[in-house]
């Protein structure tokens, strides 16, 4: 299992939100590409970036910061936040960004993620967030009435790297992540999947670990890693002490 540091970025700065809400909101460096590098000398060995303007704009925001941070660290990086349509997956990867990651536009146009691994195989990751198990779209701003599982099941055979699925009522709260949720979408499809939202200390990595035979083969880890509950360092080593 891999723990990947996040950059949620608002207004070019680092941030972190509390159940997806913009205005609860605390920034963390103004600096990003200062921040991504921190985390790549702590040991981190990819980079987790959100463009939430982007998200909520449904277009990209905080270009600038981006390549900051893709121009300050060796590691690869992945996005996400307003990428829907292959355009700007393009222009993204043409940065050196490693993979994409698309969520609005893979549950409202499941065929723009078939297109997009076809033209960037290995390159493309769906993001799932949900609520109450339910999937919500447009910077979690609007809840859908179809479950996570069953959007998952949409993108078997189309060749995603991963699912990263968020559970937004933990996300920024530091109450653990979803367990359950999170190993039953990994058991109902054979892709691998990325947990995020609530992870709070190295209890709940190693709690998540124990979940990696179920095909949970990373964690995204935010406010808990900029706060200091979590040293990343110590949780790069946990994991690397178990594979």
């Amino acid at each position: 299992m891999i723990v990947i540091p996040a950059i949620d970025l608002k207004d070019g700065k680092c941030v972190r939100l509390e159940q997806g809400l913009m205005d609860k909101d605390t920034v963390f460096n103004d600096n990003p590409g200062a921040q991504a590098r921190a985390w790549q000398d702590q040991g981190a060995e990819l980079l987790h970036i959100v463009d939430l303007d982007g998200a909520f704009a449904g277009e990209p925001k905080n270009r600038s910061a981006i390549e900051a941070i893709v121009n300050s660290i060796t590691i690869p990086s992945q996005l996400g936040g307003g990428i829907r349509d292959i355009a700007t997956i393009e222009a993204y990867l043409s940065l050196g960004l490693s993979r994409v990651i698309i969520g609005t536009a893979a549950q409202r146009n499941p065929e723009l993620v078939r297109e997009a691994c076809e033209k960037f195989p290995g390159k493309i990751i769906v993001g799932i967030d949900a609520k109450n198990g339910m999937v919500a779209v447009q910077g979690w701003a609007e809840v859908t009435d179809i479950t996570a599982v069953d959007l998952a099941k949409k993108f078997e055979g189309f060749g995603v790297s991963a699912i990263i699925y968020t559970d937004i009522s933990r996300d920024g709260m530091l109450q653990g992540p979803n367990l359950e949720a999170t190993k039953a979408l990994a058991e109902a499809v054979s892709i691998p999947v990325i947990a995020s939202g609530g992870v709070s200390s190295l209890n709940d990595i190693e709690n998540l670990m124990a979940i990696e035979s179920s095909g949970v083969t990373g964690v995204i880890t935010g406010k808990a890693v900029y706060t200091g509950a979590i040293k990343l360092e110590d949780a790069v080593e946990l994991t690397r002490m178990k594979n």
